[in-house]
């Protein structure tokens, strides 16, 4: 048994279906295929827009309520299929999404457009919120692999510094001195994205609220000039004050901080914007950039910076504070509602928040939390995979599982846990047994890394080995209970998804 599993898994990673005469074959988009999804979605008439990204056909339908979604689930090329933020999506594959694409528009007229004219054609959807959390994630999604690339780099660092990995009382680099200055190279790559973080948030605020990209970087790094005192100094050491006309302006750096560098980025936009719409062609070079860098940079300075830092301070105590009442029932809750913020989207929120945390205390509780309950997910996929007798959500499961469990959940959630209903809940209760105890233990994070089985290396080394147990239960509790419900609904023949 254990052979065929490894054998389906093998196959399952290269999008092989199950035929009906017994022989694997690999699942190929064809005319018939591309036919189907376009009826199963409601025909080309319910099409408004069509785009696609790296693994997903994305749509906006004029009527979502009328998809045939049991239509879609027996056509062999997709994986999955769900709706989020006004699009309807269809999970294909890697690759094989492509030439699904280049199908569907010789099969229909519809309108092409890219992923980010979807979403700016969605948002005009959206309530005020959920606005604010696109935004977030428009400007945070970007930067993230320079994040988790950081988190690794920082997990690696920690595993050559860390006293009593290997040996009681020492690190590696105690064992081996002539790994110090590896070591210090590694800490000192992995510590740069977040040392200069308002660059790379500035960066990617400007150019989603339509300014000049390139100067969000200078507004980042202006922010945090070495001229100016370091934010970490804050209480530690006396600032020097700049005097306009009897105005003191306090010579204060925000390494690390997130909301100033928003709002700045947000007036520098608004300012460009505005003086190009006066300025004229041949002026402009000379006129807007350097006026609206210099504007934006002493109200940042001035106003900006204090009154954000103000917030995010305050933000920052009230969230340590509440998870201080009762770590536990903390990382309970959020461990089992974490799934339910993604399906909404508003889990883009949360790195915004684990970033503060990081730059403000030095740590986050939520991140390591989030990484279980994808782990969870995985387990849940995998059960299904035990539990389901029809060879294509067999094959679909165990692909997503393996996906869930390198951090990419998705496939999961989408395509397996939520059809099955049953193993999502149970993913979200072993989620939550989970967070609840790494809570309890002090589980913390020092970085953002990936999510999944390797997200201990971004574990503070005190913590591995109540995160080791709290992984397990990550693991066991969705696994074991899917199973349970699974085979019993199985017998009564309704366990598949």
């Amino acid at each position: 048994m254990f052979k065929q599993l490894i054998i389906n898994l093998m196959k399952s990673i290269t999008y092989y279906n199950y035929q009906k005469e017994g022989n694997f074959k690999m699942a190929k988009v064809t005319k018939k295929n591309i036919a189907a999804i376009i009826a199963a979605i409601g025909g080309e008439d319910n099409i408004n827009m069509a785009t696609h990204c790296i693994s997903r056909l994305r749509f906006q339908l004029k009527d979502e309520s009328i998809v045939d979604e049991e239509a879609l689930k027996e056509i062999d090329i997709v994986r999955g299929n769900f709706s989020s933020n006004g699009q309807y999506q269809v999970v294909i594959g890697q690759g094989t999404v492509d030439k699904a694409y280049e199908e569907l528009v010789r099969q229909t007229n519809v309108k092409e457009v890219t992923t980010a004219e979807l979403k700016e054609e969605n948002a005009k959807k959206l309530n005020p919120l959920q606005k604010i959390v696109k935004m977030l994630a428009d400007v945070f999604i970007p930067i993230l692999p320079a994040i988790v690339a950081s988190g690794l780099l920082l997990g690696i660092n920690n595993v050559l510094v860390g006293v009593g990995i290997f040996v009681e009382g020492k690190s590696l680099v105690d064992m081996y001195p002539n790994l110090a200055s590896i070591a210090g190279m590694i800490s000192m790559i992995a510590g740069t994205a977040f040392a200069f973080l308002p660059a790379l948030v500035g960066w990617s605020a400007v150019k989603y609220f339509g300014g000049n990209p390139l100067m969000g970087i200078v507004l980042g790094l202006v922010l945090v000039n070495p001229a100016l005192m370091s934010a970490y100094d804050i209480g530690v050491k006396e600032p020097q004050y700049w005097n306009f006309f009897g105005l003191e302006v306090a010579q204060i750096g925000y390494q690390g901080q997130v909301l100033p560098v928003l709002v700045a980025a947000w007036v520098y936009a608004s300012i460009e914007k505005a003086l190009r719409r006066v300025v004229a062609d041949a002026f402009q070079l000379l006129i807007v950039a350097p006026v609206t860098l210099l504007v934006t940079s002493a109200l940042s300075l001035i106003a900006i910076g204090p009154i954000t830092l103000w917030i995010s301070n305050w933000i920052t105590d009230g969230i340590v504070g509440l998870s201080n009442i009762s770590p536990m029932i903390t990382g309970i809750l959020f461990g089992a509602c974490f799934a339910l913020l993604v399906i909404t989207g508003m889990h883009h929120a949360f790195l915004a928040v684990n970033l503060q945390l990081i730059s403000t205390t030095g740590r986050t509780m939520f991140w390591p939390i989030q990484a279980l309950s994808d782990t969870a997910q995985g387990s849940a996929a995998l059960a299904m995979a035990f539990v389901t007798r029809d060879k294509k959500n067999r094959s679909i499961a165990l692909t997503s599982a393996l996906s869930a469990y390198l951090g990419i959940t998705e496939p999961a959630m989408f395509g397996v846990n939520l059809r099955a209903k049953y193993a999502f809940v149970c993913s979200m209760i072993g989620a939550g047994l989970a967070g609840g105890f790494i809570a309890y233990n002090g589980v913390i994070s020092q970085s953002i890394g990936v999510s999944g089985l390797f997200s201990i290396l971004s574990i503070t080394r005190a913590g591995w080995g109540a995160y080791a147990i709290g992984m397990l239960i990550a693991i066991g509790v969705p696994f074991v209970l899917t199973c349970i419900i699974g085979l019993a609904r199985r017998k009564q023949g309704n366990a598949g998804f």
